[in-house]
């Protein structure tokens, strides 16, 4: 089975609160200065592609949209987790797009690589969180489409998806081509690359092409959102002190949880 994965690079989410700051030009998150990642879900995505590999063989190869710059250590640690190969579109507007801009040019990178079976990417980007590039992917490639999914296994001409919904658990059966949107589950907890893993990574081939070079279908073009405002919400704190002996603190303590509706 020949998989796709879309991964995102983000300012790292474990990042101090402190460290977080709206680009008042970009109205974006500010990443100058800042460590930056795969964005979690799309790690998610990709160990999923891995044990597909490791069931069914084929091939697995990571795209990715931005200033190739930018992008090397995401593609790098991608290599070294199992990866065969990444294509980059070094795009340096790209940081400033939302879903239905990158879509597009995901699909046109997508129909470059060649017939693939099957498209993963993360449900949700840990910026944006818009959800939306899974569905819009399926749309501009003529793939069926599942969402939040926890497990993916193969089955005969498709996939079965174990698919996380408001109301418990979805079993779902899609055919390929599929474009899956990957949830974070136990069952594909990102592996950790081996050192070997990452000596070996040096040698995959990565292919970078610019977006210019792609044939972006016009058709799915799709009118840029606008962000007129981003602004961080303001923190604030309390501090109440207990005096007394120990037990008494505890007591008190107590008393002011449940007063609190917090017990």
């Amino acid at each position: 089975m020949d998989v796709v994965v879309c991964l995102k690079q983000v300012v790292d989410p474990e990042l101090p609160a402190r460290d977080f700051a709206i680009d008042p030009r970009s109205r974006r998150q500010a990443r100058e200065g800042r460590t930056l990642v795969i964005s979690t879900y799309d790690e998610h995505a990709l160990e999923v592609a891995l044990r597909l590999k490791e069931q069914t063989g084929g091939k697995v190869t990571t795209l990715a949209v931005g200033p190739q710059a930018a992008l090397g250590e995401a593609v790098r640690k991608a290599l070294a987790m199992g990866a065969d190969e990444a294509l980059v579109v070094d795009e340096p507007r790209a940081p400033e797009w939302l879903g239905a801009e990158v879509a597009p040019v995901l699909a046109a990178a997508i129909r470059r690589i060649g017939p693939v079976d099957l498209v993963l990417a993360g449900c949700e980007s840990a910026d944006w969180v818009e959800r939306v590039v899974a569905p819009l992917l399926a749309e501009a490639l003529g793939a069926a489409c599942v969402t939040f999914a926890a497990r993916v296994e193969p089955a005969d001409g498709g996939v079965l998806v174990r698919r996380m919904a408001d109301d418990g658990v979805h079993h779902v059966a899609a055919r390929l081509p599929a474009v899956v949107s990957v949830a974070s589950d136990d069952a594909n907890k990102p592996r950790l690359p081996k050192v070997k893993d990452i000596v070996a990574a040096r040698r995959k081939p990565v292919t970078v092409v610019a977006t210019a070079d792609l044939e972006v279908d016009p058709a799915w073009r799709l009118p840029a959102p606008e962000v007129r405002g981003v602004t961080v919400p303001p923190r604030t704190g309390t501090c109440e002190m207990l005096g007394g002996e120990p037990a008494e603190q505890v007591e008190a303590l107590v008393r002011r949880l449940r007063d609190l509706k917090l017990l």
